[in-house]
């Protein structure tokens, strides 16, 4: 059965992954400062995911992670629903609500009566926010109260951040090419030499060497130009024919 102690952080899927911190994060204060703003409220869970099967959750009791992972594994439950509907789902008493049989019995084992669950998408990116109370009818107002402000926040710092690491991953591939850039102009002109060809026969020859290979085209280079094209006549020659 749930406790009564202070919000905790438990993460219970993507903890693995270094990226998957990062939601991480952003979730477990989410959760944490839900369930401090929402009188009433045992707890909390919060699940994001970014167009992949993986799924990222957190919650502020253990007990909980039991509830977020029989409603994926069903497929039945208020975080489905509210994925489906694009709206928040409540149950006002899981006593008399028979609605997911599979959630219900975990919920009330835990000792938890209400709950509700809200959705947050935002290009690409999904966010839901559950909050539980032991009490029936506890969570009337959570839609329209600071847990809903805090879920919008949130969702945009996320999309926030996945644009900021995008950033990151182009500005590296771009430092990345124009460091290999004259290494690979420079086998070129070797290839060009040893072949008697134009620049783009050399570079497609590069490029099928590297393909063939399953070696980056920057090694590749690299070793054409160590060699300084000494004895690589004949072999380059071959991939010509």
């Amino acid at each position: 059965m749930l406790g009564t102690e202070s919000p905790g952080r438990w993460e219970t899927e993507g903890t693995a992954s270094p990226e998957a911190a990062l939601p991480g994060r952003r979730l477990s204060e989410l959760v944490e400062r839900a369930v401090r703003c929402t009188a009433d409220c045992c707890g909390a869970s919060s699940m994001v995911a970014e167009g992949s099967p993986e799924r990222h959750t957190t919650v502020t009791h253990p007990d909980l992670g039991a509830l977020v992972a029989v409603q994926l594994r069903s497929g039945e439950g208020p975080i489905p629903a509210a994925l489906d509907r694009g709206a928040p789902v409540d149950s006002a008493d899981l006593l008399r609500d028979e609605r997911w049989p599979a959630y219900r019995a975990v919920a009330l084992d835990s000792g938890v009566r209400s709950s509700v669950t809200l959705p947050f998408r935002r290009r690409g990116l999904t966010i839901t926010l559950s909050l539980y109370s032991f009490r029936p009818g506890a969570l009337a107002d959570v839609p329209h109260g600071p847990a809903r402000a805090l879920g919008e926040v949130t969702a945009t710092g996320l999309v926030r951040d996945r644009s900021y690491r995008a950033a990151l991953t182009e500005v590296d591939q771009l430092g990345t090419a124009l460091r290999s850039r004259p290494v690979v102009d420079q086998a070129c002109g070797i290839v060009m030499h040893a072949l008697g060809c134009d620049p783009d026969t050399a570079f497609g020859v590069l490029r099928r060497v590297s393909q063939d290979s399953n070696r980056k085209l920057f090694d590749v280079a690299s070793a054409v130009v160590g060699r300084r094209g000494q004895g690589l006549e004949h072999d380059l020659a071959a991939l010509l024919n």
